[in-house]
């Protein structure tokens, strides 16, 4: 398992787990973050068509805004957990998170050494990043298409021109706009 958008300041948090498929390898899997737009898509595609096991999940910003983000990485991994079975979850990080049955383990940089986690890095960044692109069209002040939510400068100078919007994680926003020089 593994998640996307921790630190953006706009977008939800997207998370996912994967089972992959072992008599269909892929070849070129890797960390999501390793990888330009291009290979991501077509690794993508190849995860899909290959018969893997995938579940995809959604922390709102709104929830994030509410809660924090610690409480919705623990609680979106939670919620990976209890839909997908497996002998062994493996969480990229590390994360404490204790269910009773479970047998979870984190492993600091797991999206770079295992299979099913850069898999999943793979899967929930092309997801969010679609999702950023789709909110683009909507919202195209804060160069979403680009930046995907993060704290660019394009990103930050928009938010002190046009202000937020309800997409925005409210904290990240003054943390960033405070200590951002222009």
């Amino acid at each position: 398992m593994d998640e996307v958008g921790r630190g953006a300041l706009a977008g939800p948090l997207v998370a996912c787990a994967v089972i992959l498929n072992n008599q269909i390898p892929i070849p070129k899997l890797n960390d999501s973050k390793k990888l330009n737009k291009k290979h991501r898509e077509e690794i993508f595609q190849e995860i899909i068509v290959s018969g893997a096991e995938i579940v995809i999940e959604e922390i709102s910003v709104r929830l994030i805004n509410s809660k924090g983000i610690g409480w919705a990485n623990k609680e979106i991994f939670k919620r990976l957990i209890r839909k997908i079975d497996a002998h062994k979850y493996i969480i990229d990080g590390n994360f404490k998170i204790n269910i009773k049955g479970k047998n979870i383990k984190s492993v600091i940089k797991a999206d770079s050494s295992r299979k099913c986690v850069m898999a999943a890095s793979i899967v929930a960044k092309v997801t969010r990043d679609r999702l950023m692109q789709n909110l683009h069209t909507r919202y195209p002040d804060y160069g979403w298409e680009r930046n995907v939510g993060y704290g660019t400068r394009l990103h930050i100078e928009a938010i002190r021109k046009y202000g937020e919007v309800r997409y925005h994680r409210t904290v990240f926003v003054t943390t960033a706009i405070n200590n951002y020089k222009i």
